[in-house]
C-alpha cells in the first residue's frame, strides 16, 4: 500500500533525493541508454552539449487536443468533498499560473466521459466483482432516461468546463445490459455481446445521451467513440466491454451516422480505439478485427464508413504493449504513419494509454509509483506517438486511480466518499506536453546535432502556436547527465525563452526566461518544456 503523506503535504508525494533516483536507475531504468551512459564515478557528471535545431517551415500534423479519461473513480470522487473535488479538477484542468508562473494544473484540453452500461444497477449479479469497474447508465430497465445518474462524472465534466475545456468525447466500453445477448455488460465466450438487430437501438441510445447530456447538463460532445479495443476478448468479468468483428463496427457505425443525422447533431463519430496500434495497418493476431484503416477508410472494402457525414478523418488507437523496446516502438510508429499518409486526410489519435505489462524489461506496470522513473518513461512514449507516428491527439487512460499501478495520473484512496488524493511524476510529465502545446499548434521539424545527439536518451519535438505567437519545445532527458542544449531557430526570431521543469523534485518548476542564444541546461533524469515568444 501507498504510504500516507501527512495531512500538510498530502496532495504532493515526497521527491526522493536525486542519489537515490540515480540508483533506482541503475537498478531498473537504464536498459534503453548507451552503456557509457550507465557508468558512474566520484568525478562530476559530464555535460553534453547538442543543438536542437527548428525549421518552421518544416511542418507537420496540427494537435487537437491531450486528454485523459473519468473511469472509473470519478462516479464516486465527483462526490467527494468540494475541497478535494477541486482541487483534483484544478491539476487536470487548471491552465492558471501563479504569481511566479507556477501552473495550477495540466491544462487537458479533451475529457473522455465513460457512458456506463448499467453494471452497478446490477451490483453483484452484474458479474463484475470489482465495484468500483462498474459502471451507471442513463438507461432505466422500462427504457426511460434519468438524467441525475453518473452524477459523480457529470460534475467532472462540469468542472473541466469551467476550467475551459471545450473539448469533450463520449464512449462506452460495453452497450448497455438492456441491449446485450447475455444481459452482464461483458461478453461470453470472446462473442461480440451485441445482435445486429440491435445495431440501431444501440445507435439511439448513443445519440440520446449526447441529446440528453447537452439539454440536461449543458455539455455539448464533440465525438462519440462507439466501439474500445474490439480485438480482446472481455470474458472475464475484469469490466464493462465486448468484442466486436470489423463488420460489427461498421454496422454500429452506419447506424449511429443515421441516428446522429435525425437528431441534427454534430457530433463526429471516433474509430475505432483498437487494443494496440499494430492492429490498424496489420491483421496481426486478429482476423477480422485488424487492418482498420484499409477496412474503415478504403474505399474498396466493405466495411468502407469514410464517406458517412458524421465519420471523422481520424482512426485511432491505443498504444498499449508497442511502446518497448525503444527501437521497435519506433519502427511500429513509422509503419503506422506511413499508413495513415496514405490516406488524404486522415489523422491518427493515440487515444488510450497507461504504463502495463513488463514492456521488455524497460518498465514494469505493476505496482504504483509517484516517482519520476514512469514519467520518463511515459515522456518517451508520448514523444514517440507524436513525433514519428505523427498524432494529432494524446490520451491517457485513468485520470484518477485506486489501483496498484501505474495506471493513473492522479491516485486516491479506495474510498467512495472521501479520502486522501496523490499526484504522480506522470501527471506532470504529461503536463510538459498539455499544459502548453494548445489545441492548434503545429509540429514543426528539429534536429538534434553535437555530443551522441543520436542516441535515445535525448528526445526533442518542437510546436508552433501561431495563434499565442510562441514556440514550445519538449526535451526529454532520460540519461543521468546533464544536458546543454542550444536552440538554433530558422524560419523565425525567438525571444523569452522560459522553461517549465520536471524532474525527482520539480513539477513544471518554471525558471526565469533567457536569451534565445542562452544554452538550456537539461537536468538529469529531466521532462523540460520551453515556451519561447515568436516575434
Amino acid at each position: 500500500m501507498i504510504k500516507i503523506v501527512p495531512q500538510a503535504n498530502r496532495c504532493r508525494a515526497t521527491a526522493l533525493p536525486q542519489l537515490l533516483m540515480m540508483l533506482l536507475f541503475f537498478a531498473g531504468c537504464s536498459a534503453d541508454l548507451p552503456q557509457d551512459d550507465r557508468k558512474t564515478g566520484s568525478s562530476p557528471l559530464p555535460v553534453r552539449e547538442v543543438t536542437a535545431t527548428i525549421d518552421i517551415a518544416q511542418t507537420f500534423q496540427t494537435i487537437d487536443n491531450f486528454a485523459a479519461s473519468d473511469a472509473w473513480a470519478c462516479q464516486f470522487v465527483g462526490n467527494w468533498p468540494d475541497e478535494k473535488r477541486n482541487a483534483i479538477a484544478d491539476l487536470l484542468f487548471s491552465t492558471d499560473t501563479s504569481a511566479s508562473g507556477q501552473p495550477k494544473g495540466i491544462g487537458l484540453s479533451l475529457w473522455r466521459f465513460n457512458i456506463g452500461a448499467g453494471s452497478a444497477r446490477q451490483g453483484a449479479q452484474s458479474g463484475i466483482k470489482d465495484e468500483w469497474r462498474r459502471a451507471e447508465s442513463f438507461l432505466e430497465e422500462d427504457g426511460s432516461y434519468n438524467w441525475q445518474q453518473q452524477a459523480g462524472q457529470v460534475w467532472f465534466l462540469k468542472a473541466a468546463r469551467a476550467r475551459g475545456v471545450n473539448k469533450f468525447l463520449a464512449f462506452p466500453n460495453s452497450p448497455p445490459v438492456n441491449f446485450t445477448k447475455n444481459g452482464k455488460a461483458f461478453a461470453s465466450n470472446g462473442a461480440p455481446n451485441l445482435a445486429p438487430e440491435k445495431y440501431n437501438a444501440f445507435a439511439d441510445y448513443l445519440a440520446d445521451v449526447i441529446q440528453g447530456v447537452e439539454r440536461t447538463h449543458g455539455i455539448s460532445f464533440g465525438y462519440i467513440s462507439p466501439v474500445n479495443e474490439p480485438q480482446w476478448d472481455w470474458s472475464d468479468g475484469g469490466q464493462e466491454g465486448t468484442p466486436f468483428m470489423n463488420e460489427d463496427i461498421a454496422g454500429i457505425v452506419r447506424a449511429l451516422n443515421t441516428s446522429l443525422e435525425r437528431r441534427n447533431l454534430d457530433t463526429k463519430i471516433d474509430i475505432a480505439e483498437a487494443g494496440k496500434i499494430d492492429y490498424l495497418y496489420t491483421s496481426d493476431d486478429k482476423p477480422g478485427r485488424g487492418n482498420q484503416i484499409e477496412a474503415f477508410f478504403s474505399n474498396s472494402s466493405p466495411y468502407y464508413v469514410g464517406d458517412l457525414s458524421h465519420v471523422g478523418k481520424v482512426i485511432s488507437a491505443h498504444s498499449y504493449f508497442t511502446s518497448s523496446p525503444f527501437e521497435e516502438a519506433v519502427a511500429k510508429r513509422k509503419q503506422l504513419a506511413e499508413k495513415v499518409a496514405a490516406v488524404p486526410g486522415l489523422a491518427f489519435w493515440q487515444s488510450e494509454y497507461c504504463i502495463l505489462g513488463d514492456n521488455a524489461g524497460e518498465m514494469d506496470g505493476n505496482k504504483r509509483d509517484l516517482g519520476i522513473d514512469p514519467a520518463i518513461y511515459l515522456a518517451r512514449v508520448i514523444h514517440n506517438d507524436l513525433a514519428v507516428a505523427n498524432a494529432t491527439a494524446w490520451q491517457w487512460w485513468l485520470a484518477i486511480s485506486p489501483y496498484d499501478y501505474k495506471d493513473g495520473l492522479i491516485y486516491v484512496d479506495q474510498n467512495k466518499t472521501d479520502g486522501n488524493y496523490y499526484e504522480s511524476k506522470m501527471l506532470w510529465a504529461l503536463g510538459n506536453y498539455s499544459r502548453f502545446i494548445r489545441p492548434g499548434a503545429v509540429r514543426v521539424g528539429l534536429q538534434l546535432t553535437g555530443d551522441k545527439a543520436d542516441d535515445s536518451s535525448l528526445l526533442a519535438s518542437s510546436y508552433l502556436d501561431a495563434v499565442n505567437h510562441q514556440l514550445i519545445t519538449v526535451a526529454v532527458n532520460a540519461g543521468i547527465h546533464p544536458v546543454k542544449m542550444k536552440l538554433n531557430v530558422k524560419g523565425a526570431n525567438i525571444a523569452h525563452v522560459r522553461p517549465y521543469v520536471t524532474t525527482a523534485d520539480e513539477s513544471l518548476q518554471p525558471g526565469n526566461s533567457l536569451n534565445s542564444d542562452t544554452e538550456v541546461t537539461l537536468a538529469p533524469r529531466s521532462v523540460t518544456t520551453l515556451v519561447a515568444n515568436v516575434q
